[in-house]
């Protein structure tokens, strides 16, 4: 099997999984794929979703109500910034549910199931978010949906259940994750 092949078939059977968890949510839905990938399948299938965003991104940027803006800076932000956000969000989601609320889940299991709801979401978000009007309440609705799916995939992943443990899992990640932004990055990565 080649390479292509190789990843021809995890996106296929990632795309699955993700029809499931998001037709499906629950969190026996998450745990019954959690281990299915890893962290380099996370990844791939997250990089899927920079590749469009950034494309959509480069696209709008050409419009002429965009004349300010740089097709190029919106391609490399989206391509470079998605990825590396991801992996900053569920690292700092990985290191609060292990540290704050013993959490006793991997890195590998939290990556993965964040991956099955982010890209399906963040693909409808790219796809439809830059429509005026209807696209702020289509990335509201996403929002809302992400957060949603955060919570249940932090119960499977982390196997954090007990109360407000895994909402509060999750805002503390956000908060951390904002400041990590502000102080790595700047402005740089605003706009995603």
């Amino acid at each position: 099997m080649t390479l292509s092949d190789h990843i021809r078939r995890s996106m296929g059977d990632e795309l699955k999984q993700s029809l499931a968890v998001l037709g499906r949510p629950s969190v026996q839905t998450f745990e019954l794929f959690e281990r299915r990938g890893g962290v380099n399948e996370a990844l791939m299938y997250v990089l899927l979703a920079s590749i469009v965003s950034a494309l959509v991104a480069a696209l709008m940027a050409l419009m002429p109500w965009h004349a300010d803006i740089s097709p190029w800076t919106q391609f490399v932000n989206r391509l470079v910034g998605i990825p590396l956000q991801f992996g900053i969000f569920t690292g700092v989601v990985y290191w609060v549910g292990k540290q704050l609320f013993r959490g006793t889940g991997t890195y590998s299991e939290v990556a993965y199931t964040f991956a099955l709801f982010f890209v399906p979401l963040s693909l409808i978000s790219s796809a439809l978010g830059w429509i005026p009007v209807v696209g702020w309440f289509i990335g509201l609705a996403i929002s809302l949906a992400m957060i949603y799916y955060g919570y249940l995939a932090v119960q499977s992943s982390m196997n954090i259940r007990q109360g407000s443990n895994p909402a509060l899992t999750l805002l503390v990640a956000a908060i951390i994750t904002t400041l990590l932004n502000m102080l790595l990055f700047g402005t740089w990565w605003q706009g995603f």
